[in-house]
């Protein structure tokens, strides 16, 4: 009998699926639901008498040791295909207390059939359906319910919640609102209403409401972070620095929230507050991912903020050195060689970095041709030529190495071993600049014969 049952609901439920309502394990919860075990003669099923006889024995067993299974074993034992529907919920209620999920789901299913007005078995269905995740298919037998009667906030509640999880988010919000009407004070619901007005970007009202939440229980972290990703939508990034900050004073951040954090400082000019913040979420995550605050690195030094960029990339030094893979060594020499240039440090110094990179990795082009470029500047011309060389050997960087390695030849009066460098570099990536200039290195090449 439970096979064809289950089958009666097949896929309308995934059971077993996780569930984040606080109101499963709500005693208030527990006593409502406890309470649709009782039966109301004048809108629902009728019982017979011998049924009304089989349902008063219920409780008893119920009460007693391993009561869900014996209450279940005695229903089932005397049911019917044709008894009341009250027996299917009532079999549905317990498969439900007992977390088999796909049975509840099935002797609500048939109650329903039995008798399409039963309210509480809509309500039930649905309640199941969101429990067990499947949460479009809980917004009909809610919104059914709701029809046929139901006013309560848990009813409102749960479909606002199913609505928010199939991303209709103004329906969420609409049902949301009425639940909060009956149940003022379940934080579900208003929990509910932030992420509804999020996706609505009604930002303002949901920092708001999350202000509401913060003053009823201020040692919660979700409610800070909610209320600081309002205040990122609302463009007020200050007083979301302030709500990260209150997180990581109270051991509750993260390293997203707190390069998050680092970001805010950093666009508002704090660069040495940024940098303290990007060390902060290393602390809290030295297992992770260092692209992530080697991303950071850089964008400190494309603020010029050299000195902080530098104390970040010696912490991630530190923090994942052994761990550090070719190409996170390379951003890391790279991100030091343009600090270095910026800063005006010494040729050699910068040298040796570049010099690290290609030992690395000798195919990167980029790299050798910084390093033509920097032994071109130093009057090293052979040099130069030869990592521009190297660099022409690579598709990527053909075109590029060419054209610098024919400047370089230029500018050392080399007109003729210069043209068909530039003459290829045009070849393969035309621009009129280069065109003018390959006319003048001609016109020069024949002045000089």
């Amino acid at each position: 009998m439970l096979a064809a049952l289950a089958l009666a609901a097949a896929g309308t439920v995934r059971a077993g699926e996780a569930e984040s309502l606080a109101l499963w394990s709500d005693p208030e919860f527990e006593r409502q639901f406890l309470g649709t075990y009782g039966v109301n003669a004048e809108i629902e099923p009728r019982v017979t008498v011998v049924e009304k006889d089989l349902m008063e024995k219920v409780p008893a067993l119920m009460r007693a040791e391993g009561g869900l299974e014996k209450a279940s074993a005695f229903l089932e034992k005397n049911w019917k295909p044709a008894s009341s529907a009250i027996l299917d919920f009532t079999l549905g209620n317990i498969g439900f207390q007992q977390n088999d999920l796909e049975t509840a789901a099935a002797w609500y299913t048939w109650a329903i059939q039995k008798f399409p007005s039963f309210q509480r078995a809509h309500k039930n269905l649905g309640l199941v359906q969101v429990r067990a995740g499947a949460y479009d298919k809980a917004v009909t037998p809610l919104t059914r319910a709701i029809e046929l009667g139901a006013t309560d906030g848990l009813t409102f509640g749960l479909l606002g919640y199913a609505y928010l999880m199939t991303e209709r988010f103004s329906q969420a919000e609409s049902a949301y609102r009425q639940a909060m009407m009956l149940q003022p004070d379940t934080v579900d619901w208003k929990l509910g209403l932030v992420r509804a007005l999020f996706k609505e970007r009604k930002h303002e009202e949901a920092a708001t409401l999350c202000g509401d939440l913060i003053r009823g229980d201020p040692s919660r972290p979700d409610y800070w972070l909610l209320q600081a990703n309002a205040f990122l939508g609302m463009k007020q990034t200050l007083k979301a620095a302030e709500n990260f900050e209150y997180l990581d004073f109270m051991g509750a951040a993260n390293a997203q929230s707190l390069n998050t954090l680092g970001d805010i400082y950093v666009n508002e000019g704090l660069t040495e507050l940024g940098a303290d913040a990007y060390i902060r979420a290393i602390a809290k995550d030295p297992e992770g991912d260092p692209k992530r605050f080697l991303r950071d690195g850089e964008v400190l030094a494309a603020r010029s903020a050299h000195a902080d960029a530098s104390r970040l990339i010696a912490r991630i030094k530190e923090a994942f050195g052994p761990r550090l893979g070719t190409e996170e060594k390379k951003r890391i020499l790279k991100l030091e060689a343009r600090m270095a240039a910026a800063r005006g440090v010494a040729a050699e110094e910068q040298m040796k970095l570049l010099q690290e990179i290609v030992a690395l990795d000798p195919l990167d082009g980029e790299t050798l041709i910084l390093l033509g470029q920097r032994e071109a500047a130093g009057g090293n011309v052979e040099k130069a030529c030869f990592y521009y060389e190297r660099a022409e050997g690579l598709d990527k960087y053909e075109a590029e190495a060419r054209l610098r390695h024919g400047q370089c030849l230029v500018r050392n009066s080399r007109y003729e071993e210069a043209l068909p460098l530039l003459k290829r570099a045009q070849e393969l990536r035309p621009r009129d600049d280069v065109a003018r200039y390959v006319e003048q290195v001609e016109r020069a090449a024949r002045a000089r014969n």
